[in-house]
């Protein structure tokens, strides 16, 4: 399994698998399928560039079976977004390998801890990330996409900085 980060010569594979994402969870992201179908190519490209927000594709022999996204928020919180494997490859390691890509870009970049928002009814995922050492925090919000669905923040702390926090108290 390869991961690695988009660049603008792979908009084609992000559109690909991300359009492949929003048909197999419609409800599982802050975008609809229409509204990033009608993205235009330099809006892709754009988006694969890592120009804001950065953008990583699994490979499995050169076919990409996943992705997953990190942005900053206006807060100032490192933020995983977009997390996504085609049914295939679920139970591989991508997920695995796609968060922890994640967390590592957070730490290089002088982050202790990722945020993320999951719908609690979407047991999987939450599960899935519980098991990456995320932890839910009380905070709710409507999904963008689907307003009646509510997500919750979860978070997970690099584990530097739980020592550190540990040794203050």
């Amino acid at each position: 399994m390869d991961i690695r980060s988009t660049q603008t010569r792979d908009w084609k594979l992000l559109k690909q698998v991300r359009l492949a994402a929003l048909l197999d969870a419609p409800t599982a992201f802050g975008v609809s399928y229409p509204s990033a179908a009608a993205y235009t190519e330099e809006q892709w490209q754009e988006r694969a560039s890592s120009a804001g927000t950065e953008f990583w594709l699994a490979f499995e022999q050169d076919r990409p079976v996943g992705m997953i996204g990190a942005a900053v928020s206006d807060s100032q919180r490192f933020n995983l977004i977009g997390m996504w494997v085609e049914p295939a490859a679920r139970g591989s390691v991508a997920a695995t390998r796609l968060v922890d890509a994640v967390k590592a870009r957070a730490t290089q970049r002088g982050f202790d801890r990722v945020f993320l928002d999951v719908s609690p009814d979407n047991a999987r995922a939450a599960n899935f990330y519980l098991k990456q050492g995320f932890e839910f925090l009380d905070e709710w919000e409507p999904l963008e996409s689907h307003p009646h669905i509510s997500v919750q923040t979860m978070c997970w702390v690099c584990q530097e900085a739980k020592a550190l926090a540990l040794k203050v108290h």
